[in-house]
């Protein structure tokens, strides 16, 4: 993690001397993109330069300590204690910016719930999973939009897509992403048996247009009828958008609007947040031994979580946590569950920083 800060803080300075070339001040795109770029590095660098110096004051003091002269050892000694106080606080501080990978600080994620394994019952809850998320980002003063949404004919979503915006947003429902199980008796089950559901969940960070160069042909543009339940059309009108990328065949679609122009402009920002999730990956395959924490690959195949309706129970399996509270939980109290996973990782990323000398 060390090298990771170090490399982190040796580019923000390189940013900063390339933000004074002509050249690059001449060129609006290209100043844009640095500038993000040094935005999404300042807090972080800021801070890891500032726990640098205190540890070269703390050696230097050390070595006054060391020195064998009294008038220089008890200088030393005086200035130690308050020293170390100063480097724990920062140390703190740049876990806290640590925690959440790269994309934390981003405030626009969106989010997709798959329906899974289980028929018409994982469609459903598909729907109470939408529903908790929503009133958790309602507590939380974020934004929400519906990008897409396949609806059933028994009012489950077999897909729906959220846009999502706020501070915070992505740091916290990054942990949502993978498969999530249900336990329960079904709506309809006529003889009340328990039965075993799948849905997915992936939360993707939102990048800025900056960050995608994304032109017309790179893609291609279908259009459609958009269709809802049982197959009955919205209108009749192609105002349903699909767009294909062809370099790495990702296919997204949105029909939630009768504008055509609306929904086109909905599937190009999906597109674009893909698009960014997938070279994200591949980066983070390139360096493997990157952030081995709890938040794992994000795999929707990878279960996180199972909902036990029965014994009013969540288990969340990477972190061991079980919580009798379930309806609580999914009417969208998952503060408790939030808070202990970003917990556990702040202690994931204590554990890799190391000493702190």
């Amino acid at each position: 993690m060390r090298d990771d800060l170090d490399k982190k803080l040796a580019r923000f300075e390189e940013i900063d001397r390339l933000l004074t070339d002509p050249e690059v001040l001449s060129n609006g795109q290209k100043l844009a993109v640095l500038s993000r770029e040094r935005g999404s590095l300042a807090k972080l660098a800021v801070k890891y330069k500032q726990f640098k110096d205190l540890n070269d004051q703390i050696a230097e003091v050390n070595e006054m300590i060391a020195s064998g002269d009294k008038d220089m050892r008890e200088l030393g000694e005086a200035e130690l204690p308050d020293l170390r106080t100063r480097r724990e606080k920062a140390w703190d501080d740049l876990l806290d910016l640590s925690v959440g990978g790269e994309d934390a600080l981003r405030t626009n994620c969106v989010m997709e719930i798959r329906a899974g394994t289980g028929g018409e019952e994982a469609a459903l809850f598909a729907r109470d999973l939408f529903g908790m998320y929503r009133h958790y980002c309602e507590t939380k003063g974020w934004k929400t939009e519906i990008l897409d949404m396949n609806a059933t004919e028994l009012g489950g979503f077999k897909e729906v897509v959220i846009g999502i915006s706020g501070d915070g947003c992505y740091r916290e429902l990054q942990y949502e992403s993978g498969g999530h199980r249900v336990q329960r008796v079904p709506e309809t089950e006529a003889k009340g048996r328990i039965q075993t559901s799948m849905a997915t969940v992936a939360v993707m960070a939102e990048p800025e247009d900056v960050e995608i160069d994304l032109k017309p042909d790179d893609y291609r543009k279908d259009l459609f009828c958009a269709s809802g339940p049982g197959g009955q059309h919205v209108n009749k009108t192609q105002s349903a958008v699909r767009l294909t990328h062809y370099e790495t065949n990702i296919v997204v679609q949105c029909q939630d609007e009768k504008s055509q122009h609306k929904n086109f402009a909905k599937a190009l920002r999906v597109l674009k947040t893909r698009l960014y999730e997938h070279k994200r990956a591949q980066e983070d395959a390139k360096r493997s031994e990157h952030r081995k924490t709890l938040v794992g690959s994000g795999d929707r195949s990878q279960r996180i979580r199972t909902y036990n309706f029965p014994e009013n129970r969540v288990s969340d399996h990477r972190i061991n946590l079980t919580l009798y509270k379930l309806d609580h939980i999914i009417a969208g109290d998952l503060a408790p569950v939030i808070q202990a996973l970003i917990d556990f990782d702040r202690n994931e990323q204590r554990a890799q920083f190391g000493n702190l000398e």
